[in-house]
């Protein structure tokens, strides 16, 4: 069915947004679980997925509803859940499911001050290195930081198209700031939005492997009852998808699934540089808190001092790359984040000994102010 676009410019809040994106990439399966501050995106979603002949379902918890978006996904739809650090965290086993069996799906976190139950209505980034390691074992997933309610929408609707070209799950890691934030969303015409669907297998159905990669490393994905023999399992498989418990195929599996991310970077990361190109100070950003540092930037640069931002809007895969480039003709860096520093230690890793690296960061509850930042750089360089 024609996802129903609610075209034109709103003045709506950033999981309002989210939740529009969805619709609008055509998302038809929703598991929910309420939690502040991410409900806005379910009660978003139970209210437009009848409009689209879709489905919207509340869980008993987390963890249901994130094996709920695998189980969906399997039947030929796309499928989305939201939640916060405390259901982010039940859900790492699921996501570790996810990523094994190749299973397409998008799973928003509206960060908020942690550990534990910490601060439900206040803002945080802490979640961001849970993004990446959260579920056990090795393996590669994809993670975008929307800075703005508009690009909560426009990111929904590119994680959407990453996670069905890559088989993945993808995360949209948000904060209660930008989740809460109500600013102008323009949303496009249904037929000026680009879309991505999953690669459907071709051939003889008695001959069908459903691991076997096709383009990009990825293998097509056949919806449960289109006639196909599919095994769908979380133990290590062969091609055929059934069970192998042997060190050759476990080598295969995993250089393939870590592989269709990490040999296809210069389609997955994207970067926003603001006045780097004559910058000897480099600040790394992501989410609300690329806001301050797009302040922090032209404030410095009336100073004198030539500072420029890298605005993360992919953390992962992280781009080593061009950190790494970047060292070796900069001062140093200054990473800005609302945690204790967990992209500020890929930072530091990967300028290696080339530039120093400085955290202006603190646990959460408040956005961190241009003067915070200021008064680093002063300090430092």
């Amino acid at each position: 069915m024609e996802p129903k676009v609610l075209t034109g410019e709103h003045f709506i809040n950033g999981d309002i947004a989210c939740a529009e994106g969805a619709i609008a990439a055509g998302c038809m399966f929703f598991g929910a679980y309420p939690i502040t501050p991410a409900t806005e995106v379910a009660e978003r979603m139970s209210e437009r997925l009848p409009d689209v002949c879709g489905v919207f379902i509340q869980m008993e918890d987390e963890i249901a509803a994130m094996t709920s978006i695998l189980g969906a996904a399997w039947t030929g739809v796309k499928t989305m859940t939201a939640t916060s650090g405390p259901g982010f965290s039940l859900m790492m086993e699921t996501v570790g499911l996810a990523v094994v069996t190749e299973t397409p799906c998008v799973v928003v976190n509206v960060q908020r001050g942690g550990p534990s139950t910490g601060l439900p209505t206040m803002g945080a980034q802490g979640d961001m290195m849970q993004a990446k390691w959260g579920s056990h074992g090795d393996y590669e997933i994809i993670a975008i930081a929307p800075s703005s309610p508009q690009e909560m929408f426009d990111l929904t609707i590119e994680a959407f198209n990453l996670s069905e070209k890559y088989r993945v799950p993808v995360f949209i890691m948000s904060d209660e700031v930008v989740g809460h934030m109500s600013e102008k969303v323009v949303i496009p015409e249904a037929k000026e939005i680009r879309t991505v669907s999953r690669i459907q297998p071709k051939g003889r159905k008695d001959q069908f492997k459903p691991y076997q990669p096709g383009e990009n490393g990825v293998p097509p994905m056949p919806a449960i009852g289109d006639g196909y023999n599919v095994h769908v399992t979380g133990l290590t498989h062969d091609e055929q998808g059934y069970p192998v418990m042997s060190v050759e195929t476990h080598k295969e599996m995993m250089d393939r699934l870590l592989g269709k991310i990490k040999n296809n970077l210069d389609d997955i990361i994207r970067t926003e540089e603001y006045l780097m190109d004559d910058a000897d100070i480099v600040i790394v950003s992501y989410g609300v808190s690329a806001r301050t540092s797009f302040t922090v930037v032209d404030v410095a640069r009336e100073m004198g001092i030539k500072v420029g931002l890298l605005r993360l809007i992919t953390v992962w895969p992280f781009p080593e790359a061009l950190i790494s480039a970047l060292s070796k003709r900069v001062k140093g860096f200054v990473t800005v984040e609302i945690n204790m520093g967990q992209i500020s230690r890929e930072v530091q890793r990967c300028a290696g000994a080339n530039a120093p690296s400085y955290l202006v960061g603190h646990a959460g509850g408040t956005v961190i102010t241009p003067d915070e930042v200021i008064n680093l750089i002063k300090e430092a360089f």
